[in-house]
């Protein structure tokens, strides 16, 4: 086994750290979801984390140890939705400025929040290239500090908080499942999940429109694809260097779902739950859908990442 480059210790610290400013989120349950499903889910709720998505950890993390002169110079970052709120909060509450690059397709839901958190937005091409050279000339004039919305260790530490709540309140799973876009959250996840129950066995699901980190398991090195295009707009990165290391020494596999899927797997929490998810949220909910006979009368557990849904375009 590799040496991994973050410890436990480190993801208790990132807890110790952002724990003042985030919800400890519930975990939730369905017996009519764990019918259909044919095993026991339980749902850990990120959807109702400050900002509405599990991003808020890994923000605050980051921001927060930025040492303090260097933090005055305020945070630059690109994403599509969840990260740039979550920046833009940690940034309000840590009491500097945020730069946000946005692509011009992000929902509107999404670029309203992220303007009421106070922070200065400047929309993109909805390209990878687009939203790193906006962001790189932004740092050039400020002095901003970047912070990766998934390619970055403080980060990944952050997001390996929601797990460590998880598994505190649910001893007994055998699996564990999230999204996978940049990997933030896969990669701290499978972090946390090694150093606390090491035999429980953590998945992604993906869409099939952006399955860059199925291919790149396949491949064994970081595949990307030019132009994604999925429902699932949470979930349109590549997987970052830092993360795919990570994923793939702990990571037992990447499930990919269509977008008919995703679409039916969202509709089933909405109605079976009443609880809001996004469509990236619902990918890891439609690959255990999908692979039912892989988790038949298992305990199942999945980290809803988010809810910031528009609420003008639902797919249903």
């Amino acid at each position: 086994m590799e040496t991994l480059p973050i410890s436990l210790a480190q993801i208790r610290e990132a807890h110790a750290r952002i724990k003042p400013f985030i919800h400890h989120t519930p975990v939730l349950t369905s017996e009519s979801i764990n019918t259909i499903a044919g095993c026991e889910v339980f749902f850990k709720c990120e959807n109702f984390q400050k900002v509405g998505a599990f991003k808020a950890r890994g923000g605050l993390n980051a921001v927060l140890s930025i040492p303090e002169e260097q933090r005055k110079k305020g945070v630059v970052t690109h994403s599509s939705g969840n990260h740039a709120q979550a920046m833009a909060l940690a940034a309000r509450d840590s009491g500097c400025n945020a730069y946000i690059v946005m692509p011009n397709t992000a929902p509107e839901v999404k670029k309203k929040a992220v303007a009421g958190y106070g922070a200065q937005i400047t929309f993109c091409e909805p390209t990878q290239e687009a939203r790193e050279s906006n962001a790189a000339r932004i740092m050039e004039e400020t002095g901003a500090t970047f912070v990766s919305p998934y390619n970055d260790y403080k980060v990944i530490e952050g997001q390996a908080t929601a797990t460590i709540e998880f598994l505190e309140e649910q001893t007994d799973l055998d699996f564990l499942m999230v999204p996978v876009g940049g990997g933030g959250l896969l990669a701290g996840t499978a972090l946390a999940a090694h150093y606390l129950k090491p035999e429980l066995q953590v998945y992604a699901g993906e869409p099939e429109g952006a399955q860059d980190a199925f291919l790149s398991m396949q491949k064994g090195e970081v595949v990307r694809i030019d132009k994604p295009n999925t429902i699932a707009d949470g979930l349109l990165t590549t997987v970052g260097d830092k993360n795919f290391p990570i994923i793939q020494q702990l990571v037992k596999g990447v499930l990919v779902v269509n977008d008919q899927e995703i679409i039916e797997a969202m509709r089933l929490i909405w109605e079976r739950m009443k609880i809001i998810i996004e469509p990236s949220c619902a990918v890891p909910f439609a690959a255990l859908l999908k692979n039912r006979e892989k988790f038949a009368g298992k305990k199942v557990g999945i980290i809803l990442s988010g809810g910031n849904v528009d609420l003008a375009k639902l797919p249903f």
